[in-house]
């Protein structure tokens, strides 16, 4: 087997690209797949990405139906004014027979822990309240994981759901912070590079106009989703955020510039809450870690993401 991994999503448009190109990866296996209420709710997003495996012929794979609600409060109906409705841009996916699995998406989780002790890797490109309840359920989780990529947090940039809040740790602060907090290996991939990697519309086109069902269909859910950037690029075109750190878990992009620094959620009620307060001091002279920070935060890539991102999905699709 490839590397083991195990995704943790809220299936939405771009959860839709990332897991297209991770099905496209052959550095990596999926091991299972996760989903929280984060874009949609968890039963959406799991039933989002089954019909998705499906399209591709890869329904082997299993999906689980993790929390429905954050750790504090409940959840808020998700961001149908970016990801439609349904959470794919208002796309219809041809519908499955296959069904979630019975097993809870962190009970999967800790089961492909044991199963692949030492070596499974960990994708989070939704809230992270399933890692988080995995966490209260076994401390000792982190033990058994080799990496968590984490898409989440703004570190020097602006938020995007409040101006400090990044939409993936502001819909479940205390769970970020938790998962922050935990001792195992993390690399957060923010909105400071996820904003600046960016899919055109020439890009676009050319993933409708893919062989392999299950790309040209993730090309058809890009146009709405393009809409929305309007406001913030001034054409249409899309921020690459669970795509990016997709790409940079599976080794496909590089964190160039990543120091391993001390992060805390701030998960109080003010208007803080949900800020990834990342302590950068000292790193004018270069990129320096702070001794015995475990989270590693990526500040530059090795390059744009959308020339790789085509050529794999093309490729699959050839």
């Amino acid at each position: 087997m490839n590397r083991p991994l195990y995704v943790d999503c809220d299936t939405g448009v771009d959860d839709a690209l990332a897991l297209a190109y991770l099905l496209a990866s052959p550095e990596i296996t999926l091991v299972g797949i996760g989903c929280v209420s984060g874009n949609v709710s968890a039963a959406q997003a799991a039933e989002n990405t089954l019909r998705l495996l499906a399209l591709a012929g890869r329904d082997a794979i299993p999906v689980a139906v993790g929390a429905h609600d954050p750790l504090a409060g409940r959840f808020d109906g998700g961001a149908p004014h970016v990801h439609g409705e349904n959470g794919l841009g208002g796309v219809e996916l041809p519908a499955t027979t296959v069904r979630a699995a019975d097993e809870s998406a962190a009970d999967m989780l800790l089961r492909l822990s044991h199963e692949h002790a030492g070596n499974l890797e960990v994708l989070a490109i939704g809230p992270l309240t399933n890692l988080a309840v995995a966490l209260r359920r076994d401390p000792s989780l982190p033990e058994r994981v080799r990496q968590v990529t984490v898409m989440g947090g703004a570190a020097l940039a602006p938020g995007n759901i409040t101006p400090v809040a990044e939409a993936n740790i502001g819909n479940d602060p205390e769970a970020a912070q938790a998962v922050l907090g935990a001792a195992w290996p993390i690399m957060l991939v923010p909105l400071d590079v996820t904003m600046a990697n960016i899919l055109e519309e020439k890009h676009r086109h050319r993933l409708c106009e893919a062989a392999s069902p299950a790309v040209a269909v993730v090309g058809r859910m890009l146009d709405g989703y393009f809409d929305f950037y309007v406001e913030e690029y001034g054409r249409r075109c899309s921020a690459l955020h669970d795509p990016l750190a997709a790409a940079i878990a599976v080794g496909g992009a590089g964190a160039c510039i990543a120091p391993a620094v001390d992060v805390v959620v701030d998960a109080t009620k003010g208007p803080g809450r949900g800020q990834t307060i990342c302590d950068l001091r000292g790193q004018r002279g270069g990129a320096a870690d702070r001794p015995g920070a475990h989270v590693r935060v990526v500040l530059e890539t090795d390059g744009d993401l959308a020339p790789h991102l085509l050529r794999r999905l093309l490729s699959e699709a050839a």
